[in-house]
This record gives C-alpha cells, structure tokens and sequence, in this order.
C-alpha cells in the first residue's frame, strides 16, 4: 500500500459546488484537502479566502492544507487557523519574517495542533529557509511557477527535493512533509517520489478527469 499523501487542489474544482467537490474527492480517497489562496499581488489570480475555508472544513473532516500565496501573510495567519487550517504554508519569498510567521503559527494554532508550512518558488535555492528547519512541519516545493492550474511540471526541481532530503538526513531528528505542487501526473509522480516527496498536490488532473477515484488511485499507484 503506497504511503503517499494525495492532497486535491480545489483551486482547480467547480467552485459553484466546492463543498460537494471536496466531499467527492474525499470519498475516492484523498487523503487532504489542499486551498490555494491567492491575493492577486504575490501572484496574478485571486482564489478565495478565509469563510470558504471554513466551508470546505464543515464538509470534510480530512486535514485541510492551506497554502497562502499571499504577500505578507503573517496579516492574515489567525483568520485561516480560526477557519480550520491543519497545516498553514507561507512562502519564503511573501514574508520578510519568516521565523515570526511560523512561531506565530505554532502558538495561535496550540490547541489544534495546526502545523507550519513553508513554500518555495522554483527559482528559489533550499538555503533561503536552511535557519528555520526547527520550526517548519512541511515544506511545499512548487514545480510550476504560482498562480496558474493546469502548467508543465518544472524538471529541474527534482534536483531541489533531493538537497533537500539529503540536508534534513544529515541534520537529524523529524523530517518535516515534503510536499510537491504543480503538474503531478500518474506518469511523472514516481521520479518525483523517489527523490524524496512524499505528499503530492494534484488540481486538474483529479478535477478534470471523469472518475476521481480512478485518478486518485492512479496517483498513489503511479
């Protein structure tokens, strides 16, 4: 049995029924829900914010994985605990406070035990985040550029998962997730697994197809 996280995007679900799609894709057997939040500034679009995460966590009972694509997201890190964020992911490039965003998260978010994410573009080198390992639960490689469903899976990094994966076994102790967003496909998510991925978001590619269960198991199987 594949040990492998598949996380929905519901960025790419039909959002005039996105709790019934979050039901859906819970039922054939995804493991998290994934909420792609975007601002219109840190990238292009605009998603959704706080109150349909909180109708998505009244639908499903699974972990809800919040990925803030927003710029200075430490503005807005309660309002998405308070709606039912399990995990909570800011980019590295969105925040000059890094350290205080994922603190701030673990101390807001005790009661739940939320935990903190932290998002890397793909331009963006694993040192960037190399002084916060202690406070990071799950990092989240981006292998397409924010903002868009539906792009090209980025090669290059796989290259990136692998450095990483060999600085936190040098390092010791828990490793956090390790997470992969942007054109997974059955065909490419076991290069992506073998270097060391180990929860995979998957938007169009599950919301486009015509059984989800099917896509899903593909995905794990893969």
């Amino acid at each position: 049995m594949s040990d492998r996280i598949i996380a929905p995007s519901m960025l790419s679900c039909d959002f005039g029924r996105i709790a019934e799609e979050a039901q859906a894709v819970v039922e054939a057997g995804a493991d998290w829900i994934h909420l792609d939040v975007m601002d219109g500034c840190f990238v292009p679009n605009i998603s959704f914010g706080a109150p349909i995460v909180e109708a998505v966590r009244r639908a499903v009972d699974v972990p809800l994985d919040v990925h803030l694509m927003i710029d200075q997201p430490e503005r807005y890190l309660e309002d998405f605990i308070d709606a039912g964020a399990d995990y909570l992911t800011v980019h590295v490039e969105a925040t000059r406070h890094l350290h205080r965003c994922l603190s701030h998260i673990h101390e807001y978010g005790v009661s739940r035990g939320v935990k903190a994410g932290v998002s890397l573009n793909p331009h963006t080198p694993v040192c960037a985040f190399s002084d916060v390992l202690d406070d990071i639960d799950l990092v989240l490689f981006m292998s397409v550029n924010p903002g868009f469903g539906g792009q090209k899976f980025i090669p290059q990094v796989l290259k990136k998962i692998k450095e990483f994966r060999e600085l936190i076994a040098n390092r010791g102790g828990d490793a956090p997730v390790v997470m992969v967003d942007g054109g997974i496909k059955p065909h490419n998510i076991g290069d992506v697994a073998r270097v060391g991925a180990n929860a995979f978001v998957a938007g169009s590619v599950v919301f486009g197809s015509k059984n989800y269960a099917e896509t899903i198991t593909a995905l794990r199987n893969g």
